[in-house]
């Protein structure tokens, strides 16, 4: 395996790009790393009140959007981040997932799912009431990356 760094000052945002013939378990080894690493570096603020929190992101049971912003709910709290959906997609780890249009699961703390063909299917988690809908359209998503992490 080559490693390579290109220097380019007319880029904006820097970029990793791994080139692969296939993906096997190295690639996505080092993609999760790479990620995990990247993740790191972004601190995350939460907030209740004027008070500010900092929180382990695996406290962190899910995030949604609520009356156009966005909260983070513990097992027993819920704070409120200054970032956007799509902008937490970007850095967060990669055992978070986005489920639906509102919501960006934690995938280590899913305690149950209670499948549903029909409409939204149920996530429940461990020690706590509250729980999330994953859309149809992320269902199978989410069934794919939990299968991996078990293997």
């Amino acid at each position: 395996m080559k490693i390579r760094v290109e220097v380019d000052s007319k880029i904006e945002e820097n970029e990793i790009i791994i080139k692969c013939k296939e993906l096997n378990e190295e690639i996505k080894d080092i993609q999760v790393t790479l990620n995990n690493i990247l993740s790191q570096k972004k601190q995350l603020t939460f907030y209740r009140g004027d008070t500010e929190y900092y929180l382990s992101l695996e406290e962190i049971l899910f995030f949604e959007t609520e009356n156009n912003s966005v909260c983070a709910h513990t097992i027993d709290n819920i704070f409120n981040v200054k970032y956007k959906l799509y902008e937490l997609e970007k850095f967060l780890p990669g055992y978070f997932m986005r489920i639906s249009k509102s919501t960006i699961l934690n995938t280590d703390c899913i305690y149950s799912i209670k499948h549903n063909i029909s409409s939204s299917s149920k996530v429940e988690f461990k020690n706590t009431h509250k729980q999330v809908y994953i859309s149809r359209y992320y269902y199978k998503p989410l069934k794919i990356k939990l299968l991996e992490k078990r293997k």
